[in-house]
């Protein structure tokens, strides 16, 4: 396989997508817990209540039409190879725990990705919407269009008192989860990011690293979501969360200012991490995700010019051990993934600086 064979196959959707804010806000995510009445939880559900639940859901599921925006492609976990399983997991389409357990678990994937369903997750089913940049609203507006349609084949779990009853206490009420990914160099740079994302999280979000709950952050990407859904609605779910990123993205702008002002120094980083992303014969994943955010703040700066934007979110996901194995073809070794994750970056910089002669 290519790269450019590679390119074609894994990233499309929010990877390769633009939208506003895209200089601090790589993505936004909003994603729906529901779960059908009559039947237990999956975590105490027998299997031929959970293959209930799957054959429930793939009817209504198919019965979308254009609500969902494109047609859904829907499989039985068991049926994706583990590999292929872990691939999903790294372009964030799934959990790490819907790859366990699979026997009764299924997936539902639009093919721009843009759309994913999880049945028999930790709910019944967990419908997620992927927009690029900062577009809370439409991710929230997609979601809530496919959930009507839902609705009308599947009956909810629902209470008049509380809303949407799910398996985990803090999803319970409106079962939303809506999250923003933010690179946020500047701040780090300057010794400010935790002051900022200490104040931001006594607000009721919470602070997580790129791959969600008990995930550190890489290469200075954080994801803010709301904690709680009960007692509040779904639009001021939303606006309160989006009030408190547009802070962050201002203190990260503030921040990039301050660097400018000092152009010299952090010229020298930016062309020392480029270098390194250029010339390097082995690099960690730890190295190169901080590598390559000096490299994504030089190019939002104009002090590297000519270099796409994307290659931030692109090698994000492509240089991850499932799919540097799926471009070599075999299970790689850590010290062979190192080797082969230079190579693939240095072609990925070569191809972009053959674009430009």
């Amino acid at each position: 396989m290519s790269f450019e064979d590679m390119v074609r196959r894994h990233v499309r959707g929010w990877i390769v997508g633009d939208g506003p804010e895209s200089d601090v806000v790589l993505g936004t995510r909003v994603r729906l817990a529901r779960n059908v009445e009559g039947i237990p939880f999956p975590g105490v559900a027998t299997p031929e209540q959970l293959r209930e639940v799957a054959t429930r859901c793939r009817q209504a599921i198919l019965s979308l039409d254009r609500a969902s925006g494109g047609p859904l492609t829907f499989s039985r976990m068991s049926e994706i190879a583990p590999l292929e399983r872990e691939l999903l997991v790294e372009r964030h389409l799934i959990s790490p725990m819907h790859t366990q357990d699979v026997r009764e678990k299924a997936l539902a994937l639009r093919d721009d990705e843009s759309v994913s369903l999880m049945i028999n997750e930790e709910d019944h089913l967990r419908l997620q919407t992927l927009f690029a940049g900062f577009q809370l609203e439409q991710a929230l507006d997609l979601a809530d269009r496919i959930d009507d349609r839902l609705s009308e084949t599947l009956e909810y779990a629902f209470s008049e008192r509380v809303g949407y009853l799910t398996a985990w206490p803090t999803n319970v009420g409106t079962g939303l989860r809506a999250s923003v990914m933010l690179h946020l160099p500047a701040l780090a740079l300057t010794g400010m990011l935790q002051q900022v994302l200490s104040a931001v999280a006594r607000f009721g979000v919470a602070v997580r690293g790129l791959y969600g709950e008990g995930t550190e952050s890489v290469g200075n990407i954080f994801q803010i979501s709301n904690q709680v859904s009960l007692g509040r609605s779904e639009d001021e779910i939303l606006k309160h969360l989006s009030n408190l990123a547009r802070e962050v993205i201002t203190q990260e702008r503030a921040a990039r200012q301050r660097l400018v002002a000092d152009r010299a120094a952090l010229e020298d980083r930016v062309w020392r991490s480029y270098g390194v992303l250029r010339y390097s014969r082995a690099i960690t994943s730890q190295e190169a995700m901080q590598r390559l955010s000096d490299v994504r703040l030089g190019i939002d700066l104009g002090i590297i010019k000519g270099l796409d934007q994307r290659i931030l979110k692109e090698l994000l996901v492509l240089i991850r051990p499932a799919h540097l194995q799926s471009f070599m073809g075999r299970e790689l070794a850590p010290a062979e993934r190192d080797v082969h994750r230079a190579a693939l970056i240095r072609e990925r910089i070569r191809l972009q600086e053959a674009a430009q002669a």
